[in-house]
């Protein structure tokens, strides 16, 4: 039995990725560092940056005092150890791919001048826009500028489009000749493996697959470290005048539940960096919302489904405990309003003809939701961790699930589960592949 929803108008879209199960590995041996290794795993353009930088740093070091010759050691030492532009991260799921760029805005005039025109496209075509063909888009909200990042400054964006829409992608990434500038891309996601070939084929690139839940981990551990007001929580879950959003400082967090909510769902325990296992997992994510909805409702996109949802009453459509008692259900603790059976009420001709399809879009929700909480909960347990930590694309602006997780976490908890959630939601694997390709060792 699990709690009925949280009626809220403060809804916006959101929509899901795909989060396989995939346990901790290492890359591939066989494959090449994306600027490290060998010449079939570096670009010419690397090659060439890389040598300049060594023999402008010579040169430099027989002109000038010993003061600015350490300098410049530790300028063309940073050069020698960071890959060429663009730097990309990318996380290939089953409904969304995200991706994030780091524009460096600490270009030098010599930078400049010596700037090839492909790479300077490639900047220009993702920063004057904000959508990308029919679906692609760029969350400005998200952007975070002024970022040091391997000695460089610069804004971090981030990028996502639907992954029925690879083909479209790989299209553009041809026509902007991406190949002349890197051989290989650092992506991470189940499509790291599926679209192999079709990088390689379509647009001359490799893929250094990375496993994705270490670059999820490495992605929340970088981006709370560096956004202050990253993590958050509701307050007063339970009270929907007195409900409000609070920042939550996620210093030493450990040991922690991380729940990616995408497609599916993946439950991890992390107990350090480097000390973590999936603890469970299940198949009904963000991606059985959307399908559930495009069944019962004829919508199409999540954003619709969303919009749905808001309107509706899920409590038309799902049997509650008062609907079985009369009332609640004292002897073990059961209020009449929590949901004794979801989509209970539809065996009834008479309900089923009464429903509106936002009842039917928002009892999908709150089952998917509750299902979710009830699952993190039995773990929390299991584990001895007070701690939950919610990702993924699925909550992305979704404050109606948001709210009613946490409502789950502190009601059934007594208070002592706390439900937190994070700004960037569904990018940190890709925040992840972008620092391994930063990454010297």
């Amino acid at each position: 039995m699990e709690l009925n929803g949280i009626q809220s108008d403060d809804v916006t879209s959101g929509e899901s990725e795909k989060d396989e199960a995939v346990g901790p590995k290492q890359p591939n041996p066989q494959q090449q560092r994306p600027w490290r290794k060998t010449p079939s795993g570096v670009s010419s353009v690397a090659t060439a940056n890389m040598e300049g930088a060594s023999a402008g740093g010579s040169a430099s070091i027989a002109r000038r005092t010993s003061s600015s010759s350490s300098a410049r050691q530790r300028i063309d030492s940073l050069k020698k150890n960071r890959p060429p532009f663009p730097w990309f991260g990318m996380d290939i799921g089953g409904t969304l791919v995200k991706l994030v760029y780091f524009e460096p805005t600490d270009v030098t005039a010599e930078e400049e001048q010596e700037e090839v025109e492909n790479l300077r496209s490639i900047r220009r075509y993702l920063t004057s826009h904000t959508a990308y063909g029919t679906a692609g888009i760029r969350d400005v909200h998200l952007e975070l500028p002024g970022l040091s990042l391997c000695g460089r400054t610069g804004s971090l964006h981030f990028i996502r489009f639907p992954t029925h829409d690879m083909a479209a992608f790989l299209q553009m990434v041809r026509d902007k000749h991406f190949s002349s500038l890197h051989t290989t891309l650092c992506a991470t996601g189940g499509g790291a493996f599926k679209f192999e070939q079709d990088f390689l084929q379509m647009a001359d690139l490799e893929l250094y697959k990375l496993d994705e839940l270490e670059c999820l981990i490495s992605g929340v551990l970088y981006i709370d470290s560096v956004v202050p007001s990253e993590c958050y929580y509701f307050e007063n879950p339970t009270d929907l005048e007195h409900c409000e959003q609070k920042a939550f400082p996620l210093e030493n967090p450990y040991p922690f539940l991380l729940v990616n909510i995408g497609s599916g769902v993946s439950i991890l325990a992390i107990y350090s960096k480097n000390d973590y296992r999936r603890v469970t997992g299940t198949s009904l994510g963000g991606g059985t919302f959307l399908g559930l909805c495009c069944l019962l409702t004829g919508c199409s996109t999540f954003e619709e489904a969303l919009e749905m949802a808001s309107r509706g009453e899920s409590t038309h459509v799902d049997k509650l405990v008062r609907d079985i008692y009369g009332g609640d259900y004292e002897r073990f603790g059961l209020p009449g309003w929590a949901v004794a059976s979801s989509f209970g009420n539809m065996m009834c001709k008479e309900k089923r003809e009464s429903v509106s399809k936002e009842d039917l879009a928002r009892a999908t929700l709150v089952t998917i939701t509750n299902n979710i909480g009830s699952i993190t909960r039995m773990c929390a347990l299991n584990e001895n961790i007070e701690r939950v930590v919610f990702v993924g694309n699925f909550l992305r602006v979704n404050t109606l699930s948001m709210k009613l997780l946490a409502y789950a976490m502190d009601y059934w908890s007594k208070g002592q589960l706390k439900a937190l959630f994070l700004r960037h939601e569904g990018y940190f694997g890709a925040v992840g592949a972008l620092l391994e390709l930063l990454n010297p060792s």
